[in-house]
């Protein structure tokens, strides 16, 4: 889609406040990565694919209620609980380990979105400093990355699991601004979860959400400082 005059203003950053984050921390799952195919890791083993919605909903909640409780545990964990007891009742075409392990493997081999290498490129090029920060393993981050030929681009690949919370709490975040040793109005948070946004802004960090699904932004939720359909899109608002 070709650029209107009035987006190309927007896009040479020339909104008030606008200032370049030294560090952009962006979410991993379904921000970089397209989980689409996991519908049909469902499917491989006789279930139906969508159970993978459901099934993804439940792991965040969970996730977020252990964080909340004080005992957070890690991502492939919850993940593989939940299966044991979703699957349970469904008449599978393998064993109900290898069931699992199908499934959970799932995870390192998505593809990134197709924008992706283009944006991460763009970003490197302004002299922003680019880190993940995943509820998930740093496994997934890195088999995407290297997929996608942008793993050099990325100093560090971080997960909640070294926080002791999952994201949105605040030690999440806490962390990666600590490992990244910037102030949180230094770093950006960028992902396409509303609940992610959030939890980052309420800690001092600029936020920008990427909406893929061109939806609505839950009132609910504190607004991102940006608003963009694609990484590419985030780059030239701040070029």
């Amino acid at each position: 889609m070709t650029d209107t005059p009035a987006d190309r203003k927007q896009n040479r950053g020339d909104e008030p406040g606008l200032r370049r984050p030294r560090v952009i921390v962006f979410d991993v799952n379904e921000t970089l990565s397209d989980t689409t195919a996991m519908s049909a890791r469902f499917s491989d083993v006789g279930a139906p694919g969508s159970m993978y919605p459901l099934w993804f909903a439940d792991l965040l909640r969970d996730g977020f209620a252990l964080t909340a409780a004080g005992a957070a545990r890690p991502f492939a964990d919850i993940g593989t609980g939940l299966l044991q007891v979703m699957l349970s009742g469904v008449e599978l075409n393998r064993p109900l380990d290898e069931a699992i392990e199908h499934i959970m493997s799932g995870f390192v081999g998505l593809d990134p979105h197709p924008d992706v290498a283009d944006g991460v490129t763009a970003l490197t090029e302004l002299g922003i400093r680019l880190v993940t920060l995943s509820n998930g393993s740093t496994q997934v981050a890195e088999k995407l990355l290297t997929s996608a030929g942008v793993r050099r681009d990325f100093d560090l690949l971080l997960s909640v699991d070294s926080a002791g919370a999952w994201k949105p709490a605040a030690p999440a975040y806490e962390f990666a601004l600590e490992q990244c040793a910037v102030a949180p109005s230094d770093a950006m948070l960028v992902a396409v979860h509303p609940w992610d946004i959030d939890g980052a802004h309420r800690i001092g960090m600029r936020t920008a959400w990427i909406n893929r699904t061109h939806g609505m932004y839950p009132k609910h939720f504190t607004s991102p400082d940006l608003e963009v359909t694609d990484i590419t899109q985030l780059a030239r608002r701040l070029s």
